[in-house]
């Protein structure tokens, strides 16, 4: 079975496209980069030399420290599919990330998008 494209996709094409996203409503990297580490559990650190490194999304995601558990409470439609449904492991944690920079964008709590009490 042939790879989806955005698994070898780097990481660091993708992430200006974040950042873009999120400024362009009022929103900021550092709330990006955020986003990116309560959900992989990497440190601002080792996310800039993934980034660097143009390390694929499909390794980004495979040697995440600590996935966070609570990214599973992540519910919603992302490019016309219900996130919580994607049965491949790497596509739903990039789903993942899509639909917490798209609730960043549409102005929702930093709170609210990492699923804190």
């Amino acid at each position: 079975m042939t790879k989806h494209k955005i698994y070898t996709m780097s990481f660091a094409s993708v992430y200006p496209h974040y950042i873009n996203k999120a400024e362009r409503k009022g929103r900021t990297k550092a709330e990006v980069d955020e986003i990116i580490r309560w959900h992989t559990g990497y440190s601002q650190k080792d996310l800039e030399a993934l980034i660097e490194k143009k390390t694929d999304f499909e390794t980004f995601f495979e040697e995440a420290p600590e996935l966070n558990a609570s990214r599973k409470l992540i519910k919603g439609v992302i490019c016309g599919v219900r996130v919580e449904d994607i049965e491949e492991p790497i596509m739903q944690e990039i789903r993942y990330l899509d639909k917490m920079i798209d609730e960043l964008a549409k102005g929702k709590k930093m709170e609210k998008i990492l699923r804190s009490s």
